[in-house]
């Protein structure tokens, strides 16, 4: 487990959600002729879904907490109780699963998984993730924009983890959480890829959005709903021809790795330590 210290990776991966809010608000884009994908901004590939045919947040979801109400007190119990956790191993991979910058970000879910993901080893499996990062990521700024909810750590003035990222954090909302609709919507993906490692996968997708209240980004409700737009993302993507035909062959290359019994590079013992004393 390798948490991103350098400073310039983090604000890689601020550029990465900033350019999601940019492409949230533009008519819409397409695949290169011949197959290959473009990229929406540098280093973010185009979705599988047009921008009209994802799940609409706004919609879907209800409106955040009001102020002074039950759950808003139950968010903030949560969050209190979530800074206990800064400094331990589960902070530091809060941390690491703050980082939706690739290669970095495909090895998420590889203990999970039990296996590598590389552009590599497992190509239509990587494209998996990173186009629907963008599909889910897209589909939380309808209500995000709408609502312009304000992240736990300007409300409390405690850190969070990646103190980088703040100046760019305080204007974007908070709710619904974008990490947690891609963790989520990765964890089910991956769940259909490798069904005999369901549990361990969504558990991992669970553990991926409640670092996003350790690191003290989100609020419990935030990734609660963030969850409800990847599950919906999933579900138009299924409808979704390139999205299909690359899940076919990311099942037949995990398939390929499990016999050859190609383990992860991540430390996947540290990993679970880390889990497991939050757990404990």
């Amino acid at each position: 487990m390798t948490v991103p210290s350098d400073s310039a990776r983090r604000h890689v991966v601020m550029a990465i959600v900033a350019a999601l809010a940019i492409v949230a608000g533009c008519a819409g884009f397409r695949e290169r002729s011949g197959g290959a994908v473009a990229e929406v901004r540098p280093g973010i590939l185009a979705g599988y879904l047009a921008p009209g045919d994802l799940p609409n947040s706004l919609a879907l979801l209800p409106a955040p907490p009001a102020p002074g109400s039950a759950a808003v007190a139950v968010d903030e119990d949560v969050s209190r109780k979530s800074l206990a956790l800064r400094g331990t191993p589960r902070w530091r991979l809060a941390t690491e699963d703050a980082n939706l910058a690739f290669p970095s970000a495909a090895e998420t879910f590889s203990c999970a998984l039990d296996a590598p993901i590389t552009e590599h080893d497992t190509p239509h499996l990587y494209m998996l993730l990173r186009r629907s990062l963008t599909d889910a990521g897209l589909s939380t700024y309808a209500a995000k924009d709408r609502y312009r909810r304000t992240r736990p750590f300007v409300v409390n003035r405690q850190p969070i983890c990646t103190p980088e990222d703040e100046a760019f954090l305080v204007k974007d909302g908070s709710y619904p959480s974008g990490h947690s609709a891609i963790g989520w919507a990765w964890a089910l993906i991956l769940s259909e890829i490798a069904p005999a490692r369901t549990d361990a996968i969504l558990a991992r997708g669970r553990a991926y959005g409640r670092s996003r209240v350790i690191c003290n980004a989100h609020w419990q409700s935030d990734v609660i709903e963030g969850r409800s737009m990847g599950a919906g993302v999933v579900a138009r993507l299924h409808g979704n021809a390139a999205f299909r035909a690359d899940l076919h062959d990311a099942k037949a290359e995990y398939k390929d790795l499990r016999d050859k019994g190609t383990k992860p590079a991540r430390d996947c013992a540290l990993e679970a330590a880390a889990l497991a004393a939050e757990a404990s």
